[in-house]
């Protein structure tokens, strides 16, 4: 019997734990090929979440959770709670039920097909307009800045086969970008499209500064475009400015009496070059940023403690080991 591991990181999600739980188990009850856990990585929630979920387990032993000492962030807890499934397949879906449950069977006739990966991807959303053409645009922008082959509008939801997964755990990587990293491996994969619902309970968890994370992540890890693109306009921006010189040089030259350089033309050119400069300085930043994070080498999580995690694989039943 094949084994499917399925992730649910969550932070402050007592709405939504519970239904989330229930329609998973009602999809794999449907399912019944297939053994399965379903392990929730908890980020020191400040609510109910963590006794809730106490609550599921002593209900369903295929439920087993982590619990975060502090929150790690929207990056490496979720990392951190897939490198601890074990399943032959393992299943990332997000807590706020965002991610439809009753898509797992897709992915897993799409798995036995062959394909090691199998994602969803966003063909349409219920989230505001604003945002929504906001990720659109990053996605667009990354996957032209990209070195490898990036999946649009795609999230981290899907499937990845337990191959993948031992692959990740070999990238010693303390704040990965699991969605670039996804593409980079190249294993075979497989886009499901999907219209995003909209969260019914609750409120997301994401801000500007963790979307802003998220998208300069991206492009520090999969692209030198914006390095190289300095470069090019400090070149560019040199020769426009000798240029410039030349030119009033040689206006002056020809029109001493009555050509008057002015104030106007230095103040602007150099509040332009300056706020060039800073741009560019900000985008080495981001960089110098990433190699410092690299080199600490700090754990991704540290864990307070574990629920349910007594080394056997629950049976149909609830009972029995792999």
């Amino acid at each position: 019997m094949k084994t499917v591991s399925i992730v649910t990181a969550c932070f402050n999600e007592e709405d939504n734990v519970r239904e989330l739980v229930d329609r998973v188990r009602a999809v794999m009850a449907g399912l019944p090929q297939y053994r399965y856990e379903h392990l929730f990585i908890d980020n020191d929630s400040q609510d109910r979440t963590v006794a809730i979920l106490r609550e599921i387990v002593a209900e369903d032993p295929r439920v087993r959770v982590i619990v975060n000492q502090r929150n790690f962030g929207h990056i490496r807890s979720p990392f951190h709670g897939l490198m601890q499934a074990r399943g032959d397949a393992v299943l990332s879906l997000v807590a706020d039920l965002q991610d439809p449950p009753e898509m797992i069977p897709q992915f897993l006739a799409r798995w036995e097909e062959g394909f090691q990966v199998v994602v969803g991807v966003k063909s349409g959303s219920e989230e505001s307009s604003l945002f929504y053409a906001i990720r659109k645009t990053y996605y667009g922008l990354i996957t032209r800045l990209s070195e490898v082959e990036l999946v649009r509008n795609f999230t981290g939801f899907g499937l990845y086969d337990h191959r993948v997964i031992e692959e990740l755990r070999h990238i010693e990587d303390p704040y990965p970008y699991f969605r670039g990293l996804i593409c980079d491996l190249g294993f075979r994969r497989f886009e499901i499209p999907y219209h995003q619902p909209v969260r019914k309970r609750g409120i997301t968890k994401n801000n500007f500064y963790s979307l802003y994370d998220m998208a300069m992540l991206g492009i520090t890890n999969h692209s030198k475009v914006p390095l190289r693109l300095a470069a090019m306009t400090g070149f560019l921006l040199a020769f426009v400015s000798l240029a410039v010189a030349f030119g009033y040089l040689v206006y002056k030259l020809v029109f001493w009496d009555s050509f008057q350089v002015g104030m106007a033309p230095i103040v602007i050119g150099l509040f332009f070059f300056a706020s060039v400069q800073l741009f560019f300085i900000g985008i080495l930043g981001e960089y110098i940023g990433a190699i410092h994070t690299q080199v600490l080498k700090r754990p991704r999580v540290v864990e307070r403690e574990r629920i349910n995690f007594d080394g056997e694989w629950p049976g149909k039943d609830g009972a029995g080991s792999l």
